[in-house]
């Protein structure tokens, strides 16, 4: 079964005339395109209707795909409707994408523009290619439409891409360390190794015998590596910032009473418990106004 066009359409507020120089323009292009780290037009004939560019992506420090892309031309309807094709590609194997096409078209209304582009492409390294695409193609997909949000904000409220790219990746780091302190202190102190303090809290604090809490804090680490994979879920992390906002004095309060010395220890509970319920602030003030690729429609007509 061939895969299916990568399909992006958003509603911008603002005349056609902007959204055309926002996206057409390489300087303008490749700050809020998230799939380009830099776009170059390439000198052209007055005659020539073809403008090639040459674009690059850096993937991580020192590793970056450069390749080339030929603008077919522009149609411009009555209606003020315009549309923009483009081919694309690039020699490099680190890249999945061989070589592609798509366009661009701008529906003028009046309430503003539609912006929606409509794009395939050609993988290398036959089936191996494909079954890799399965997972390439909707992380293309998304990026191009969180990269559509941040123009449409960037266009609509003024807001720079690059300032919207810093809070994006800013929450989803935040997220990621819980994610991550979530999964280690359950798993290590209390299903690994259960260490004898944790047993000890816990016999403080309940009823239990040693035999039984010993049982119970494996399950009590299980809790906690279940609620750190639930940071990986994008549509539960505000409300899990705000449930810590709220449990986090309890957890740090209930420790100290269970055993008063670990707040005099090095790097002890209230260091650690005040850091995270600081950052848990910080990512609900990172949440608001965060750009995200659902303000966009991912099929025609839906």
């Amino acid at each position: 079964m061939p895969a299916k066009s990568i399909y992006v359409e958003i509603e911008i507020e603002d005349t056609i005339e902007k959204v055309w120089e926002y996206s057409q323009d390489p300087k303008l292009h490749d700050q809020w395109d998230l799939r380009f780290t830099s776009i170059t037009y390439n000198d052209k004939l007055p005659d020539d209707d073809v403008q090639t560019f040459t674009y690059s992506t850096k993937l991580m420090p020192g590793v970056q795909v450069t390749g080339w892309g030929e603008s077919k031309g522009t149609h411009e309807k009555a209606s003020g409707e315009k549309t923009s094709s483009l081919q694309f590609g690039t020699e490099q194997l680190i890249s999945p994408i061989a070589e592609g096409k798509g366009h661009w078209k701008y529906i003028p209304h009046e309430n503003g523009t539609t912006f929606l582009t409509q794009y395939d492409y050609q993988v290398r390294f036959g089936v191996f290619g494909r079954l890799f695409d399965r997972l390439f193609r909707p992380v293309m997909g998304w990026g191009t439409a969180l990269s559509f949000d941040v123009l449409k904000r960037w266009i609509e409220v003024g807001e720079s891409p690059k300032t919207q790219y810093r809070r994006f990746f800013s929450f989803y780091a935040i997220c990621f360390l819980f994610a991550f302190v979530w999964l280690y202190q359950g798993l290590v102190p209390k299903v690994l190794t259960q260490q004898p303090l944790e047993i000890q809290m816990l016999l403080q604090l309940s009823p239990l015998n040693y035999a039984q809490a010993s049982t119970a804090i494996i399950w009590v680490g299980i809790a906690e590596i279940l609620f750190g994979f639930c940071w990986l879920v994008p549509n539960l992390q505000k409300r899990l910032l705000q449930l810590q906002v709220v449990i986090f004095p309890f957890l740090t309060l209930s420790a100290i009473l269970a055993e008063p010395a670990v707040a005099i220890a090095p790097f002890n509970v209230i260091t650690l418990n005040v850091t995270l319920w600081i950052v848990s602030i910080v990512g609900l003030l990172l949440h608001e106004q965060l750009p995200t690729a659902k303000s966009c429609k991912r099929k025609r007509g839906k």
